[in-house]
């Protein structure tokens, strides 16, 4: 067995998205060759990821200005600000940025919803009351197509029917059970052309 302090790490590790033990004992012995200037560089870059970054209050994208509320994108007038893409995490929002197919805003949902969860209901009230103080013409879900992604595309859809905005989808290029940030720029711009 491993001595203790490496068992936490790799279980702390094995917590990260997509790490399994496997992956997570090959962080902890990279970590073991590192110096010590370069292990204090990493906790204090750790440190500030917490302290320094904050989350808009209109998209929760982030940001690490302190002067507003705002992101970047939020903030930028030339933006189309009647449309309005909700997915699902911040690596999917620089995915569909790098296409340069989506001009307008965005909402994160911060992972798939469960109705009945509360931090979900918390995030749906903070969509719905930003539709109704805005004038989006279009709502696009754009949501990984996995089965899971599927009931929480239609639970949004389901509470956000009562709006008088047109509600699509990205289209089928994105295959089933794919996730939009390993998706190639190609692809994604199918699915926006395509969009229902």
């Amino acid at each position: 067995m491993y001595p203790q302090v490496i068992q936490k790490l790799i279980k702390l590790f094995s917590k990260f998205p997509s790490v399994g033990p496997r992956t997570a004992s090959r962080f902890v012995f990279y970590l073991t060759k590192l110096s010590q200037s370069e292990l204090d560089s990493l906790a204090e870059n750790i440190k500030d990821l917490k302290k320094n970054i904050k989350f808009c209050s209109l998209c929760f994208n982030t940001y690490d200005t302190i002067e507003n509320n705002y992101c970047e994108i939020c903030q930028n007038q030339t933006r189309a600000r009647d449309l309005l893409c909700i997915i699902e995490k911040e690596t999917d929002l620089e995915k569909i940025e790098k296409t340069k197919m989506y001009n307008g805003l965005y909402f994160i949902l911060g992972g798939l919803l469960y109705p009945k969860r509360e931090n979900s209901i918390e995030r749906i009230n903070n969509l719905k009351n930003r539709i109704e103080k805005e004038n989006f013409q279009e709502i696009i879900i754009a949501i990984n197509p996995t089965p899971e992604g599927e009931a929480t595309r239609l639970y949004l859809e389901r509470e956000l029917s009562s709006f008088n905005t047109k509600i699509t989808h990205l289209g089928r290029g994105l295959p089933m059970g794919g996730e939009l940030e390993y998706a190639d720029n190609e692809t994604l711009e199918s699915a926006f052309e395509s969009r229902k």
